[in-house]
């Protein structure tokens, strides 16, 4: 009887394997998109808050960089512009003179084009001799030429003191493209997460020096994560793009733990079988890369490997 009990143990034993040899139609590991966050700054790394493991959201302050010596090249920069605009002419209050004498040229000009009138309307009475009206039109005629060098005065005090405030403009643009250059190095000294996920590595503290490049820390979303699995050829013709799949995860006692996922993706040329994946045709070389996107409860890993279910 006891050798009986034993032969059936062994018997349950080889079923057991078998049925869960063959519950499973693919099998593979997990994957995400992992980034590495790279400092875009120079200097100390002032403040860096954020440990491996921390849910970061999109925009979350983390941390700066040292950038008092941007913040001093930006004041130098805007005071050599305040000093450039401080010289820059004030066209309307240097010509203001000549406007004056202009307006009391017109004045006077119009006192004698209404002398003229008069003398020529006596002239035609025999009230007046042509002399009179000669002497008027000398003088309306020198009003008007003093009238128009002081035209000609202004005009080219203008374009003076226009080109020399073209000059000041010329000389304050590059400043302030210089100043928008040193804004955007200070906005990158502020280290903000830039992207939804979990912290999988940090590769930098307080106190570090950064260089541009260096990377800060690793993230991942792993609110879902993707399952690679691998299907014979003639599997291929059991799944569809946005098809439903059942993913096995190896739990205690043999038993599987199950999810739901959705094949995102189908490779269209075969490969070579991965050493670490089993196939359900353990005869097949070559397999079909697939891609279960399966949504994370938190007990699915990066890494972990589980069959799939068509």
């Amino acid at each position: 009887m006891k050798k009986i009990f034993i032969y059936t143990l062994a018997v349950l034993s080889v079923v057991s394997c078998s049925n869960k040899k063959n519950s499973y139609d693919a099998s593979g590991t997990f994957e995400t998109t992992e980034i590495i966050v790279s400092s875009e700054a120079n200097g100390l790394i002032k403040e860096f808050n954020m440990t491996e493991g921390e849910v970061l959201k999109d925009g979350q302050y983390i941390g700066y960089i040292d950038s008092l010596q941007l913040k001093l090249k930006k004041d130098q920069l805007e005071s050599q512009i305040h000093s450039l605009l401080s010289r820059k002419p004030d066209i309307a209050a240097q010509t203001s003179a000549y406007s004056k004498q202009l307006a009391v040229k017109q004045s006077a000009l119009n006192t004698l084009l209404h002398e003229k009138k008069r003398i020529e309307n006596l002239l035609k009475a025999d009230a007046a001799t042509p002399k009179q009206l000669d002497d008027i039109n000398g003088l309306i005629d020198a009003a008007q030429k003093e009238l128009s060098l002081i035209q000609s005065q202004e005009t080219a005090q203008t374009s003076v003191l226009t080109t020399q405030t073209n000059g000041l403009t010329g000389d304050i643009g590059p400043l302030k493209v210089q100043i928008g250059q040193v804004n955007d190095q200070l906005s990158k000294s502020v280290i903000v997460n830039k992207v939804n996920g979990t912290v999988l590595t940090k590769y930098a503290e307080a106190n570090e020096m950064a260089t541009i490049g260096k990377p800060l820390y690793k993230i991942a979303d792993l609110s879902t994560l993707v399952l690679r699995a691998y299907l014979t050829g003639d599997q291929l013709s059991s799944v569809k793009l946005n098809q439903q799949v059942k993913v096995l995860i190896d739990e205690a006692g043999g038993e599987y733990k199950k999810y739901t996922g959705t094949i995102e993706w189908i490779s269209n040329k075969a490969e070579f079988t991965p050493k670490t994946i089993q196939t359900k045709d353990e005869r097949a070389n070559l397999v079909y890369a697939i891609k279960i996107r399966v949504k994370n409860d938190g007990y699915l890993k990066i890494g972990m490997y589980a069959d799939v279910k068509l």
